[in-house]
């Protein structure tokens, strides 16, 4: 199979996994692992036979659409190197939220322009995100999540993999467990493909920094939607699998790349640039909430209005307290935490969060006006204003720079192996140590600021 260049939809998934088995059916496997909300089949891709499992969630979030291409190129790969599956079994779940993948066909063939993808862009809200369990395990209420539980617990994969992409920003890993030497074969992948790395992640803003774009995810602890949504602070099946002695490795390749995310100097004049990121964040956030109130009392009659209102919700809710705690003016409040000492590319990254929280807010704001119809027209031309702008900043101030799904998808993919040959080199000598098949969960580490 050739390299895609451009993301797959539900459908060339399936199609592109069931080629596999048709060319080798002796090796690869296509089982159903459950089923979506809206019916659709959760497909899992099994390459090799060995008795030790990897198991690779792809598309944990509906506007990530990498992580499909990477499975089936890690597929091509296992199938072309049998060392790879030397005792191995691949388990490639295809795709975690084929609902909402389906919610984001309209620019997953391009025109790939920063305003075509946030006008097509759809993410469901928090509660609706299958890899998270904000009322544990046994709480879990989403048929996806269930599924995706199952596989854990059946499989005890010794290496999971979650494949997500970063729509702005640079490639960075997060790890549930160290694994020594990944973050040297990680500049080796970005700088042969030209990806920048995330030397200041948001994502892990206040998590520990293992090294340069690797970062430890730390154990849940139990906090309000708020810090829920802003820091993942809270069960998730990242972590459920620790008690089989699971290593999660988080996976994430940039769909735009922005130099600056990769300057680990210190900045010049850090409080001016928050305080300048703080007050567009509130502007945009003033504006939002007032267009939303114009469209909500139009949305009654608008299909599965829910759906997209739930994300919107999620944005604002998190917003105002955002825009306090990174402003040095005021600083956080309402149990938001303080900023850890900043680097230039901390800035870049906060710079990057600012934009893509208006952005995606308008988005799926747009969408909803449009379905609302003629009563919110005048809407339309404001939320068009504020998404041009917005993109424009991304473009002029941050200089964004389109890298192509091949090289995404190729980013990701060594990177992923090379998660996988560590781990499987230290479970080797774990096993040396202790004689048995497997080893225990990894000390956990509590969370703190860097």
């Amino acid at each position: 199979m050739p390299p895609l260049q451009r993301y797959p939809t539900v459908g060339e998934l399936a199609a592109h996994a069931a080629g596999f088995v048709e060319r080798r059916p002796r090796d690869a496997r296509l089982s159903r692992a459950g089923t979506s909300r809206a019916g659709e089949p959760l497909w899992l891709l099994s390459v090799g036979h060995g008795e030790r499992q990897v198991l690779v969630v792809a598309g944990p979030h509906a506007n990530e659409p990498v992580g499909g291409a990477t499975a089936l190129r890690l597929a091509e790969r296992v199938l072309a190197r049998p060392e790879l599956a030397d005792g191995v079994t691949w388990n490639l779940l295809l795709c975690l939220d084929p609902d909402g993948l389906r919610r984001n066909e309209g620019w997953l063939h391009g025109p790939y322009t920063l305003g075509h993808y946030f006008r097509s862009f759809f993410r469901p809200g928090f509660q609706e995100q299958p890899e998270w369990l904000p009322d544990g395990a046994a709480g879990a209420a989403l048929p996806e999540t269930r599924a995706l539980l199952r596989l854990q617990d059946e499989l005890k994969p010794f290496l999971q993999v979650s494949l997500h992409g970063v729509d702005v920003g640079g490639g960075f890993v997060e790890l549930t467990h160290e694994l020594p030497g990944l973050e040297r074969r990680l500049a080796r992948t970005a700088a042969r493909l030209g990806v920048p790395r995330e030397l200041g992640c948001y994502d892990a803003l206040y998590w520990p920094r293992l090294g340069p774009g690797v970062y430890r995810i730390p154990p849940p602890s139990r906090g309000d939607l708020a810090a829920a949504i802003t820091e993942a602070a809270v069960e998730s099946t990242w972590y459920h699998p620790h008690r089989h002695g699971t290593v999660t490795a988080v996976v994430e390749a940039p769909m735009w790349g922005v130099a600056a995310v990769e300057d680990d100097s210190e900045p010049a004049d850090a409080d001016r640039v928050l305080r300048a990121v703080s007050t567009t964040l509130r502007h945009d956030t003033r504006l939002l909430e007032v267009l939303l109130a114009r469209i909500r009392p139009h949305l009654g009659a608008v299909p599965d209005a829910a759906r997209l209102l739930a994300p919107v919700e999620d944005y604002l809710l998190v917003c105002p307290g955002l825009a306090d705690a990174w402003d040095p003016d005021t600083g956080p409040h309402d149990g938001t935490r303080p900023l850890p000492p900043l680097t230039a590319a901390h800035l870049a990254a906060l710079r990057i969060a600012g934009l893509r929280l208006a952005l995606r807010t308008a988005g799926l704001l747009r969408r909803l006006a449009r379905a609302a119809g003629r009563g919110v027209a005048g809407v339309l031309p404001e939320l068009d204003r504020l998404i041009d702008q917005r993109c424009a900043d991304y473009r002029d101030g941050c200089g964004t720079r389109w890298i192509p799904v091949g090289i995404q998808t190729e980013f990701q993919t060594r990177v992923v192996l090379d998660a996988f040959e560590l781990a499987t080199a230290q479970g080797t000598r774990a096993w040396s140590r202790s004689g048995d098949q497997g080893w225990g969960p990894p000390e956990v580490v509590p969370m703190h600021r860097e």
